[in-house]
């Protein structure tokens, strides 16, 4: 968690983004590191999670951290938690608290309560378009005898 907490520190004091950090340990050592980089980069997705996902995949050349624990400054935001699941990282540690990340200014609360809405009950107007043609990729994703599952 220390480790985490300096990446904080580090992305935070050399103008990469907010005060976040994390980094992603395999059997005891420490395979990725990451720092927040939204500003930075002009990426809202690059989160401390993420690029430590990012990092950490591209290290070992596996998209599954199964093996791996994930220790970050702060407890993730509804994006960082879904990478956490898509990436199969069975353990995380946190430092601050969501309401901790509230109380200076990052507050993801409203996301976490439009979550479990139906699509046409969010904030953000969500309609079904040419569903019809859009499932022609999946049933050809049904078909494919070579796929990586995932």
């Amino acid at each position: 968690m220390r480790e985490a907490i300096k990446e904080a520190e580090a992305g935070m004091r050399g103008g990469r983004g907010g005060p976040f950090g994390c980094v992603i340990v395999r059997k005891g050592e420490v395979i990725a590191r990451g720092n927040n980089r939204v500003t930075s980069t002009n990426d809202p997705t690059a989160h401390a999670e993420v690029t430590a996902i990012r990092a950490a995949c591209s290290t070992l050349k596996t998209f599954q951290l199964a093996d791996c624990e994930l220790y970050t400054s702060c407890e993730p935001c509804p994006m960082c938690l879904a990478a956490i699941y898509w990436a199969r990282i069975p353990q995380v540690f946190y430092g601050n608290t969501r309401a901790d990340a509230a109380a200076i200014g990052f507050d993801d609360d409203f996301i976490y309560q439009q979550i479990p809405l139906p699509p046409d009950q969010r904030a953000i107007a969500m309609k079904p378009f040419l569903r019809d043609e859009s499932l022609a990729t999946f049933q050809a994703w049904a078909a494919k005898t070579d796929k990586v599952r995932y």
